[in-house]
């Protein structure tokens, strides 16, 4: 995707911005896990291409920043290709509804193109699904009017600290594993879990991530060198983090374009404890594909 095509340009009309998206989707779905795709990319909408701005919309907030930290750049570079000029790549939250059985937000409602994404966060909008016909009761399970709430503040502290985005850490956790994996491993274990999400409530598990080893360590507030240590630390990957570097195929041969990382989200015995319960930690927790590998 890095590589530019601004030469396509020339000569050539400019795609429309619903072609030029499925263009991006195309090589973005390429490049991408299928889970990390269907997740975050799948759901955007394109919205429009208007004085070099490409505007798409996600369904809330969480999925626009992830769009922005990860992908900004590599969709940004892609359309300037298309284009042939400076392009200014857009993610606002815009308040669909979500369909059940779609795996993705509708955007029934497309925004205003110079909407701004602050206008848009604290908002609270009702949707309609179907017309409600004359007559039926508006109240009880009848009603075919569906909401989709969007956060609110009381004020501009709590909007920048988001006291309900918290992590949990257990004191099991931190009693007796700190101690085993020291404070460097300890600190990266959890940036790498709050890159993750897991809802033990429903069973949703969100614990493969296509980052950078430098990313990972801006989030732990330790070195790039750190963190290769500690992924290739037995104790860590046996029980917390694997790891896999992504190659790609380029003009000038193959190329690293990062890593996926596995997390482990709920807490293992330590191997102490392992053997006064007798529970052993012998299942595998991660995919086949995070086996054995070193940088």
């Amino acid at each position: 995707m890095d590589q530019g095509i601004k030469g396509q340009s020339l000569g050539v009309e400019k795609p429309e911005f619903q072609q030029a998206w499925e263009m991006v989707l195309g090589d973005l779905r390429a490049e991408m896990s299928r889970a990390l795709y269907e997740t975050w990319v799948q759901p955007l909408k394109p919205i429009g291409y208007q004085d070099c701005t490409f505007t798409v919309g996600a369904y809330n907030a969480y999925g626009r920043a992830w769009v922005e930290e990860r992908l900004s750049g590599r969709i940004t570079r892609f359309l300037e290709g298309l284009y042939g000029e400076p392009v200014h790549f857009n993610v606002v939250v815009s308040n669909g509804f979500y369909r059940p059985g779609e795996g993705a937000a509708v955007l029934k409602n497309t925004i205003p193109q110079d909407l701004k994404a602050s206008e848009t966060e604290n908002s609270l909008t009702a949707v309609e699904e179907e017309p409600i016909p004359a007559g039926e009761e508006q109240t009880g399970s009848g009603r075919s009017r569906k909401m989709m709430l969007q956060r609110a503040y009381g004020s501009e502290r709590a909007k920048q600290i988001q006291p309900e985005r918290g992590m949990f850490v257990t004191g099991y956790l931190f009693n007796n594993w700190l101690p085993l994996l020291g404070h460097s491993a300890f600190t990266i274990i959890l940036a790498a879990r709050s890159m993750c999400y897991w809802n033990p409530m429903t069973g949703e598990l969100r614990n493969v991530v296509e980052t950078e080893m430098g990313e990972l360590a801006e989030r732990a507030a330790v070195s790039v060198r750190t963190v290769k240590e500690v992924l290739n630390t037995e104790l860590v990957q046996r029980y917390f983090l694997r790891y896999r570097v992504r190659r790609v195929m380029t003009a000038n041969g193959v190329r690293t374009a990062g890593i996926s990382l596995q997390v482990r989200m709920d807490d293992p015995l330590t191997p102490l404890d392992q053997v006064k319960t007798g529970i052993m930690e012998e299942e595998e927790w991660y995919l086949p594909e995070f086996s054995g590998e070193k940088e």
